[in-house]
């Protein structure tokens, strides 16, 4: 009896080192082909030094030539020019190609802008459905973090939907609302995910992934969302939030299949 329990366990034992190494190899997979669809995106002047100026982080949608960020990437309308241009860098194998950029459509309200991008199209990311994803799932989210500073190679980190919540936070008096916590009561509050998972500056705009199926499920946020729910707190740190996905689909299907 003793040794049949032995084995029992041993063999218990090589099936979930099994199923562990085979979670790791489809991750790893996972990483591998999203590259490609995964945008740098900034802006560019060729007199400028440096040229290019990053801004944050995109990824191909739609057609494989839309792409969706933030709408807070982008140039602010009231940000004066200085005569450059918007631009997303593509990852055409091991080169990166600059494309120029239409800004199609900003949602102000949940912070997302659509773009379309010049030359070939690049991989498409599927989306998943936003409203389907439970608090504990884990996910991944890619983007550029530090602005860059670490390079032009997207980045990957993993962790968790900690909380799904809203995005406007019941203030205790009415000093404490802010204009854009006022605004956003006005035009109708929405649930957000909070993540686990530590995002910098040049993340926002990124996608989030659900890991066991490589779908978006949303977007990373790394200023809107928190001057929103974060304006009592002076220096919050670790707390990443993120714009469910489902909010992308009505911007790509009105420009969807639109000519180039």
């Amino acid at each position: 009896m003793a040794a049949t329990r032995r084995r029992w366990i041993a063999l218990c034992g090589v099936g979930w080192l099994l199923c562990v190494q085979s979670a790791q190899a489809q991750f790893v997979e996972l990483i591998e082909k999203t590259k490609p669809s995964i945008l740098i995106v900034g802006t560019y002047k060729a007199t400028s030094s440096p040229r290019f100026n990053l801004r944050g982080t995109g990824f191909v949608a739609g057609d494989g030539n839309l792409a969706i960020t933030n709408a807070h990437v982008l140039p602010k309308p009231d940000e004066p020019s200085d005569g450059s241009d918007l631009v997303v860098q593509v990852r055409m194998g091991r080169e990166l190609q600059m494309r120029t950029v239409t800004v199609l459509e900003i949602d102000r309200l949940r912070d997302l802008a659509l773009l379309r991008f010049s030359g070939d199209p690049a991989p498409v990311l599927a989306l998943g459905d936003s409203d389907a994803v439970k608090e504990g799932q884990t996910i991944a989210y890619t983007g550029f973090p530090i602005g860059g500073a670490l390079g032009f190679s997207p980045v990957t980190h993993r962790g968790m939907v900690s909380s799904i919540t809203p995005i406007v936070l019941p203030a205790a008096n009415g000093q404490a609302l802010s204009a854009r916590a006022i605004r956003n009561a006005r035009d109708g509050s929405f649930d957000i995910f909070q993540l686990d998972g530590t995002a910098y500056p040049g993340n926002s705009g990124g996608p989030v992934f659900d890991v066991a199926t490589g779908q978006v499920i949303a977007v990373i946020n790394m200023v809107y969302v928190r001057g929103t729910r974060e304006t009592a707190l002076s220096q919050p740190s670790g707390i990443t939030y993120a714009i469910p996905a489902n909010f992308i689909v009505p911007l790509l299907q009105r420009h969807q299949g639109q000519p180039r």
